[in-house]
């Protein structure tokens, strides 16, 4: 990658290892009606607020003596602001549409992003860099293309947690504050971050096309999706039914991921919801301290339609429109396309019964499921709502419990004859495990975590950031975040929820 900045950087060490990264950007190489090439808008004083050398690692470049000089951080801070174009790079907005809360917004697009190109792993995966908050594109709708440097932190804490849990999600590369505000209900400090995924394309960027009638087009990002992420389809009879069937395996399995983990997406519209099976857009998102399936932390969702418990229904739904806008590659003739959708669609409810059932039970230490499980579940559940029992505490006390020491389960779900009773059918079951009390306890440990990114540890950091500038909580609670499943000394305080929680707690989207 090298650098076109008017002006030779002063530190040739820095220019020597940006030379060595070489961006693409094959999304550009689609028909023009797919995007609008658009260059970020420069911003006045860009300073690198956190950067993921760990990320960075996997694209082959070291930047440890890099960021060791001022005049290294100012170089990444203007690269991941925009301000510094990468050779190679063919920075555009792509073009979607998008179901938001259930109404269909037919032309949506990044109004305040755009995908510098991609980059390619040490394995050769390919990666989609976007610029998020990176000024304004012609879909931004009036808009100012702007984050302001609270989402910019949220959505950076909360991805790379997600990306420790296990969760296929996008990535954050860097975050810079930019110098200057945005201004929402009042100013703000505005911030850019640097998205990774393994592409950006949606269920809304198909409904884009199919909405118009442009079948062909819906055809070309079909093939797009196929050869960059499911390239086993097209060996099949229909390419595009296989593509289908996979990209519904995907969400079924990712959203039973996060139902696992207590975790709520606030926004689970179409144009959210990717077609590699990647979480994406942590706006309105939160995880869940007292189990409610109720819950909703989304300021704009006032019917509750992406409560936690609604989130298996809501990605068949979604499921449904992206089926909608393949049916011309099912089956030229409509009836039989319709069809076969409806039939595909209707599976996704079972399909998804068994990914929960398979996330939870591993939670209670089993490795296959037994007719009875999902009772044993739903029985904990209930015990958990009626003491309001911290969800990530209760399913970590399981691995003290499975050893006989209770006092931290009957600590969450009471002592009651219910929750001795399903004490002791959990106790019963286990022993179909065959497996030792070690194993056992390994088995639970690795899939109960400690650390969740609790909201007000989350808020916490946002407010020292963008009140004081002080990044120090946000580093803190990154470096806790960074081994979920293990106990950290001096690091207490975050497997807690808040002494009073906040019955009124909202997230809110950055735009």
């Amino acid at each position: 990658m090298s650098l076109s900045t008017g002006e030779e950087p002063q530190n040739k060490h820095v220019q020597s290892m940006f030379a060595r990264v070489l961006f693409d950007n094959s999304y550009s190489r689609l028909p023009e009606n797919f995007y609008v090439r658009q260059n970020p808008l420069p911003v006045e004083r860009p300073a690198l607020i956190h950067f993921n050398e760990a990320l960075a690692h996997r694209f082959g470049i070291e930047f440890k003596d890099i960021l060791q000089t001022s005049a290294g951080q100012n170089l990444l801070a203007g690269v991941f602001a925009g301000n510094i174009i990468p050779a190679g790079a063919a920075p555009l907005a792509q073009a979607y549409s998008g179901h938001q809360f259930g109404h269909f917004s037919p032309q949506l697009g990044d109004g305040r992003a755009v995908l510098l190109g991609e980059l390619r792993d040490t394995e050769g995966t390919l990666w989609d860099i976007q610029l998020k908050g990176s000024g304004p594109t012609p879909f931004s709708r009036g808009g100012d293309g702007r984050s302001a440097l609270g989402p910019v932190i949220r959505e950076y804490i909360v991805s790379e947690a997600m990306a420790r849990l296990g969760v296929p999600t996008t990535r954050s590369l860097a975050a810079v504050s930019t110098g200057e505000a945005v201004y929402r209900q009042g100013p703000l400090p505005g911030g850019i971050l640097t998205r990774v995924a393994a592409s950006h394309v949606r269920v809304g960027t198909f409904q884009f096309f199919a909405s118009r009638g442009d079948h062909v087009s819906v055809r070309k990002l079909a093939d797009y999706m196929i050869d960059r992420h499911y390239p086993e389809a097209a060996a099949a009879k229909n390419p595009y039914i296989e593509l289908f069937l996979a990209v519904m395996a995907r969400q079924s399995a990712l959203v039973a991921q996060w139902m696992s983990l207590g975790f709520i997406h606030g926004v689970m519209n179409t144009d959210n919801m990717t077609i590699s099976g990647e979480t994406i857009d942590y706006g309105p998102c939160a995880f869940m301290d007292r189990y409610d399936p109720s819950t909703v932390f989304s300021s704009i969702d006032k019917g509750g339609r992406y409560a936690y418990g609604n989130q298996g229904k809501i990605a068949q739904w979604n499921m449904a429109r992206l089926a909608e806008s393949l049916l011309p590659l099912f089956d030229p003739e409509s009836n039989r396309a319709v069809a076969l959708a409806e039939e595909m669609v209707t599976d996704f409810a079972a399909l998804f019964d068994r990914d929960w059932q398979s996330a939870m039970t591993a939670k209670l230490g089993f490795q296959e499921i037994e007719p009875d499980d999902k009772t044993l579940i739903s029985d904990l559940l209930a015990l958990m709502y009626a003491t309001k029992a911290d969800f990530t505490q209760t399913f970590r006390s399981l691995e003290a419990a499975v050893g006989g020491d209770v006092a931290e389960l009957y600590g969450q779900i009471g002592q009651s004859a219910q929750a001795v009773n399903w004490r002791e059918a959990w106790r019963s079951r286990l022993q179909h495990e065959k497996a030792d009390i070690v194993a056992l306890k390994e088995r639970l440990h690795a899939v109960n975590p400690l650390y969740i990114p609790r909201n007000h540890l989350v808020e916490e950091a946002i407010a020292a950031g963008v009140e004081r500038r002080d990044y120090g909580k946000m580093e803190r609670l990154m470096t806790v975040l960074s081994q979920p499943y293990e106990a950290q000394q001096g690091a207490e305080d975050y497997a807690v929820p808040p002494e009073v929680e906040d019955p009124y707690y909202q997230t809110f989207c950055g735009t």
